[in-house]
């Protein structure tokens, strides 16, 4: 049941999307959606997120198809390669990204033209699945920060729990029952009101990135009722691979 209706024609792919996700996860969720009418009913926006599950795209455009939004997702590009899939997320506005590389730069100038048109952005700040032991919000990577100050949209800090208990990180074989639960929260907007006017150098970029994770992550501790470490998780300065499975001795290049 939609919580708020649409403003803007869903078009086939989001129809066909939901005719197929919404009874999958009616069976094998149990949604807690708190204050998703937070997220602007129109309007160019990011949502910034924390990353706990490959399965956290899909409850994320359940989430915002419930709220009358349509997601727009910075999505790995080697997802695009398949002819079939690539079609479709193509068709539904998707933006392919070639992580760690130069290309990334398309992706950022695509997805500050999206919300210029209107559009809901996800954006998932850690850039991949937290590598912190505990499934906190580690460091955040930039392109969230980048894409709020160029464009002085409002950056929704949206927590999630629940996801990885229905497909644990980096596992191929889902948990589906009994039900799990998929908790989503939803907080103001990040004031970012001063550094908008600012240059935007590095110790701009850092501090909005800072800001958006320090709301992510007290999202995050309000549905888990614990603290966070003080210092946030860094892969880099713990050795541990920022792509792919860090659980695998050797990394393969993820594409």
């Amino acid at each position: 049941m939609r919580v708020r209706e649409f403003q803007q024609p869903r078009g086939w792919p989001f129809l066909l999307g939901a005719a197929i996700l919404k009874p999958l996860f009616f069976f094998t969720t149990k949604p807690r959606w708190v204050d998703g009418t937070k997220i602007p009913a129109t309007g160019g926006c990011v949502i910034a997120m924390n990353h706990l599950s490959h399965v956290d795209p899909l409850t994320a455009a359940h989430f915002c198809y419930d709220h009358g939004r349509l997601p727009r997702y910075l999505a790995k590009a080697g997802l695009f390669k398949n002819r079939v899939l690539g079609y479709f997320l193509r068709a539904a506005g998707q933006i392919p990204v070639e992580r760690a590389t130069r290309s990334a730069v398309g992706a950022y100038d695509a997805a500050v033209k999206a919300i210029g048109e209107g559009e809901c952005v996800v954006v998932y700040p850690e850039g991949t699945i937290t590598r912190d032991p505990d499934l906190w919000p580690m460091v955040g990577k930039s392109g969230a920060a980048r894409i709020a100050l160029e464009t002085g949209c409002p950056v929704i800090p949206v927590g999630q729990w629940g996801a990885q208990n229905l497909l644990p990180p980096y596992s191929k074989r889902p948990d589906l029952f009994p039900r799990k639960e998929i908790h989503i929260v939803v907080g103001d907007p990040v004031d970012l009101s001063d550094l908008t006017d600012r240059p935007r150098d590095a110790a701009a970029i850092a501090e909005a990135n800072r800001r958006i994770m320090a709301a992510i992550t007290e999202l995050v501790e309000e549905i888990r009722h614990e603290r966070a470490p003080l210092e946030r998780f860094d892969p880099r300065k713990a050795g541990v691979s920022e792509i792919g499975n860090p659980r695998k001795s050797t990394q393969p290049k993820e594409n």
